[in-house]
Parts: structure tokens; sequence; C-alpha cells
């Protein structure tokens, strides 16, 4: 098991070498300090704290302070816990960066998801509505809240409330690309959570082992389309010198 957390910044698409779309969100990845270490004999559980995102002092109190200054390190705004690591690779003050993961590993990406308010029971649980004739009378309502017994509203009914900004978890997600020189880390598909929101990169719990072969993975979108548009031009031009060509020979001379 290990981990890392980043920022999330948004979604884009590449290309494989044979040509095939992958839509990719792009995780912004800052180095990780080890921040605390967690053992079985101490806490009764194998962990590691890391932090990201340094910030001022001024913005920090002196408990924060004192915890970030015990591992020679700024004041950090995100603090998170990864269990069922092996914190015998790790020290202390150590710096996480990127290249902890590479591409083909299949990882669970878990972040806030956005907050979308009070809704009602059709979008929250996605609830079918009433007939929608004038005459109804019922088009968007609740409907039947309990029974005959036992004469009250049953405990996990689905009722309107506050929908998303809840911590979600997205299994089995593929490491399309790593890129060292940014500090990026680009996973198929989408992971939960608003832009520039914290999101935590692990190891997946179901598929801890696997990778997929990243031999056959993304080639930029700018040079697949370079490449395209140069043959294309290519051809268009030598079709119009032909053409040229063929009106010159066949015109005859006034």
């Amino acid at each position: 098991m290990k981990g890392i957390l980043g920022k999330k910044i948004g979604m884009t698409q590449v290309f494989t070498k044979n040509g095939k779309l992958i839509p990719v969100t792009v995780i912004e990845v800052e180095p990780n300090v080890v921040t605390q270490i967690k053992t079985v004999e101490k806490d009764g559980y194998d962990a590691i704290q890391l932090g990201t995102d340094s910030i001022r002092e001024k913005l920090s109190n002196k408990p924060k302070m004192g915890h970030t200054n015990k591992a020679n390190t700024t004041p950090k705004r995100f603090l998170r816990e990864i269990r069922g690591v092996d914190v015998t690779n790790y020290t202390l003050g150590q710096t996480i960066n990127v290249d902890i993961f590479e591409a083909g590993e299949i990882v669970d990406v878990t972040g806030i998801s956005k907050g979308k308010g009070f809704q009602g029971v059709i979008k929250r649980h996605n609830q079918s509505t009433g007939p929608m004739g004038h005459g109804s009378q019922y088009h968007r309502g609740v409907g039947s809240l309990g029974t005959m017994l036992p004469m009250h509203v049953l405990k996990g009914k689905k009722m309107p409330g506050q929908m998303g900004n809840v911590q979600r978890t997205v299994q089995n997600l593929e490491i399309i690309s790593v890129d060292t020189e940014n500090n990026v880390i680009l996973v198929k598909g989408n992971v939960p959570g608003a832009k520039k929101s914290l999101v935590m990169i692990r190891t997946a719990v179901k598929k801890p082992d696997a990778k997929n072969n990243a031999a056959d993975l993304i080639t930029y979108v700018e040079e697949v389309v370079e490449d395209k548009s140069d043959e294309k031009v290519e051809e268009t031009t030598a079709e119009v010198v032909e053409d040229q060509a063929e009106v010159t020979e066949e015109t005859p001379a006034e």
C-alpha cells in the first residue's frame, strides 16, 4: 500500500499510439512530507501522515507549527493519514514525489464530491415523477412516508436533503501517465471533487498488485494532430498540383 496527496486540476483527453481516445483527470501533486509515523506499539495501528500545500506561519497556530517542526518542514494546509503501509520504509520528514507511482498501475482516488445544496428526492435519489397533467395535483412530491404499522417513518427512508459534499472513493482507476517534470499524474476517467480540491491517490484495495502494460500508452494530442495534419497537407498539395497540370494540358491554346 502506498499513497500521495494531490490537487484536482480538471479533465482533458489524450490519445494512444493506435489512435484510441482516453479521457483523463489531471492531478497536480506537490511534494508530500511525512509529518508523522504511527506504529502498532504506540498508536495501535500502522500509518503515515502526509502533509501538502505549504502555508505561511501567520495562517497557522502554535500546535500545528510544533507538529510540523518535528518533521523539519513548514506548516501544511492539508494533513491526511494513509493506513496499511509498511512504516519501515518511511522516515519522519521524508519527501514523497510523484514518481512513487508508474504508468499502468491501478489506484483508488478519494475526494469530496461537489455540493449541490438541498435537493428533492427526484434529483437526490433518482425517484420517478407523478403524472404531469394539470389535474394530477402530484408532480414531484416525496410520496408515501410510512405504513399502517408501526405508524411512523421508518429509519433510512429516502427523503429530501443535502446532496453532495461527501467523501467518495472511485476504485480501480488506471494511471495513464506520470509527468515528473511538471509533478502531474493523469488518471483514466473522472474522480470526485471540484477543481483545485484535495484528492488522495492510493494503491487499489481490490487489485493491489495489478498493473497494465504501459508500452502502448499515450502519445500527446499535439503530436498526433501535427503528424496527421502534415500528411493531409502534403496529400492535398500533391493533388492540387496534379489537377493543375491536367487542366493546363487539356486547355487548348487560343
